[in-house]
């Protein structure tokens, strides 16, 4: 596997591919890999004869109160294991590579509507940061297909609706959530959680599931959500929203309505913050 930190280097290696007529496959994390990302190389590997995975922690994407700084940098550990799952290069650049004239004067994307609820309410700027690193991957690497885990549900379909919206000429795909045995689905911020806290948190995934089993039994949306929240207050987590919402734009079901649903939970438990979701269909 080539590792390379500059965007002619990058260039230079995706055109000896392209002149031999390959595809390709690419994975943007931001590092801290874990099995869950692995997956998502397994599933880019399986559909494009090149693969490449970039590592950039990128700091348009966090609060002013939130972890850039003690979001873990594991580089050495992370080239292991992209070489060992099949990625042809790692593009691991430098913020000012990113940014040439500085993240506070970046062109900046905003992807409306979608990004106006649940994590966007509550991480303001978070889903603008997000849309603008992900585009600039995709203008750099000019891939055929990037492959994103469905973990962070709402962050695919923001960069679902970017892509379509400004006609970028690759396809996006959704990886499945992995998760570990007893549920709780893989992240960098579960090594956050101390012992008890682990052994709470697949509560979350708990919570999914009753939800989406009382809304088949047909009881009302809003009061599975208050439900759904007033469980996880009196286990200790404090959330940020438990809902279900039609997947494909976020918005909020008619009463009544059952198909292409999601139920979406965001909580904090201790001092980690955790997300999760499950697809009704």
């Amino acid at each position: 596997m080539q590792t390379v930190q500059d965007a002619p280097a990058l260039r230079a290696a995706i055109r000896g591919w392209r002149s031999q007529g390959q595809t390709v496959g690419l994975v943007p994390t931001m590092g801290n890999l874990h099995a869950g990302h692995h997956s998502l190389l397994k599933l880019a590997r399986a559909r494009a004869d090149r693969v490449v995975a970039t590592v950039f922690v990128n700091p348009t994407q966090f609060g002013p109160n939130e972890d850039f700084e003690r979001y873990p940098r594991t580089l050495v550990q992370d080239q292991a294991g992209l070489a060992e799952h099949g990625c042809d290069l790692l593009f691991a650049p430098e913020v000012a590579t990113m940014y040439p004239f500085g993240a506070a004067q970046s062109v900046s994307i905003h992807v409306p509507g979608i990004t106006d609820t649940l994590e966007g309410a509550h991480r303001p700027g978070h889903f603008d940061g997000v849309a603008t690193v992900v585009c600039k991957l995709f203008n750099l690497v000019q891939p055929d297909l990037a492959v994103f885990g469905q973990k962070d549900f709402q962050q695919l379909k923001v960069i679902e609706r970017m892509v379509r919206d400004l006609g970028l000429p690759l396809k996006v795909m959704g990886a499945p959530t992995l998760r570990a045995d007893d549920g709780l689905a893989l992240s960098s911020r579960n090594q956050y959680l101390s012992e008890a806290e682990r052994n709470q948190a697949p509560l979350i995934r708990q919570t999914l599931q009753q939800m989406r089993d009382l809304l088949d039994k047909g009881h009302a949306r809003r009061i599975i959500e208050e439900a759904a929240q007033s469980k996880l207050e009196r286990a200790g987590f404090l959330p940020d929203y438990a809902v279900i919402r039609r997947a494909e734009d976020l918005a909020e079901p008619a009463d009544g309505e059952r198909e292409g649903l999601v139920a979406l939970i965001a909580a904090r438990l201790g001092t980690t913050r955790l997300i999760d979701n499950l697809p009704f269909d």
